[in-house]
């Protein structure tokens, strides 16, 4: 009897074992398929990126301005190609992230990928591109005149040492609550005010960020001039800049209380020498706001109204990112609708602010230049 029951809990031990095995195999089948799934779908998703233009809809680039970038990138040594995961899908994932501002879940679930590895994936691809600032963010030298003044005699000699504009844009930043009055400026919101520099082919030329909200244009600038890694002014040469800044030798502003604004002259052309040099100094300054208006377009998360879902320091260098990428796609893939898009905007908008000029040996400078600018295009101006 007791061999009998022996025997039977073998069997029974046996069956059992066979069963789980077969649970398992079945289990393991069931998960290779899975996995086989989401592999075969991201390579897709990747195939579609790479050779067709509809890639702009997710990456906001056409696919060669994309490989180009990911050679940039690769060539880095911060982003390299890992099992299951190419240095494309990397940068692809960081594009989709500041192209729609969209949180990790979303990102895992589009391109099927965890939350942890679509977080590392994306401070890595940031920090690469970061890395391309020396190549893709210069400064000019003064040494050559900007061909689109040149080839223009309403600007060309009069504006020849011009280096190009400066202006602040405000970002929606987070930040705890004790330090949010000082980053609520002109919004409802905290932001960062972001000084910036381009030139003539709406490329930027210096990026600093992660000033508060409350922090005036003239003041950050200050700090831009004197901190290691500066905004250089070659001496003779200047940027133009509006009436938020002090007029100096260096920063060349438009006459207060002449009209200034390019609708304002749509009715009526200048009738002096100030009202000359106003029209053409905003249509010069226009440059930067639409250089700010299309890095807004295509990069949605530091335009968004919503909470940003980074911290101060991560939206300060993914705001130094995207201008960099801006720079690239300047390059190699220009979008002509996105300006359009902001140029019909720029119409609409009719922007005053309130100068911040001293009485100093500098400002005389900058008033003497200015005036010896406007006399100049006057005397042209009216012998044509």
């Amino acid at each position: 009897m007791r061999t009998q029951v022996g025997a039977m809990t073998i069997l029974c031990l046996v069956a059992f074992g066979l069963h789980m095995l077969s649970i398992v195999r079945c289990t393991s089948s069931h998960i290779r398929e899975f996995v086989s799934q989401k592999e075969r779908r991201r390579h897709e998703l990747m195939s579609y990126l790479i050779h067709t233009e509809q890639s702009r809809d997710i990456i906001r680039m056409g696919p060669m301005a994309f490989i180009k970038l990911c050679e940039r990138v690769r060539a880095t040594g911060l982003v390299k190609d890992a099992f299951r995961s190419t240095v494309e899908e990397q940068v692809a994932k960081f594009l989709y992230i500041v192209g729609y501002n969209v949180k990790n879940r979303t990102v895992s679930v589009f391109f099927h990928r965890s939350g942890e590895t679509v977080s590392r994936h994306f401070h890595n691809v940031l920090n690469a591109i970061i890395m391309l600032e020396g190549e893709l963010l210069v400064q000019p030298s003064g040494i050559d005149v900007q061909p689109y003044l040149q080839n223009n005699s309403q600007l060309y000699p009069y504006f020849k040492d011009c280096l190009g504009v400066i202006d602040g844009t405000h970002v929606r930043v987070k930040v705890p609550t004790s330090d949010a009055p000082r980053f609520r400026g002109r919004k409802d919101w905290p932001t960062q005010n972001v000084f910036a520099a381009c030139d003539f082919d709406m490329k930027f030329t210096y990026v600093l960020g992660g000033w508060e909200g409350t922090a005036s244009d003239s003041r950050i600038l200050k700090d831009a001039l004197s901190r290691q890694d500066p905004l250089i002014i070659p001496q003779g040469k200047y940027y133009l800049g509006d009436a938020g800044f002090m007029l100096k030798s260096q920063i060349l502003t438009s006459y207060r209380r002449v009209r200034y604004h390019l609708k304002e002259y749509s009715r009526r052309a200048p009738q002096n020498p100030r009202e000359l040099f106003n029209h053409r100094h905003s249509s010069l300054r226009n440059v930067i706001e639409r250089t700010f208006g299309v890095l807004k377009k295509r990069f949605p998360i530091i335009a968004s109204g919503t909470k940003p879902h980074y911290s101060l320091d991560t939206m300060t260098n993914i705001i130094l990112a995207c201008c960099i990428l801006h720079n690239f796609l300047r390059g190699v893939d220009n979008d002509d609708s996105l300006l359009a898009e902001v140029d019909r905007e720029l119409m609409e908008e009719d922007v005053d602010t309130m100068s911040t000029q001293v009485c100093e040996e500098d400002y005389r400078e900058g008033s003497n230049l200015r005036d010896s600018i406007a006399t100049e295009m006057w005397r042209h101006y009216q012998n044509n």
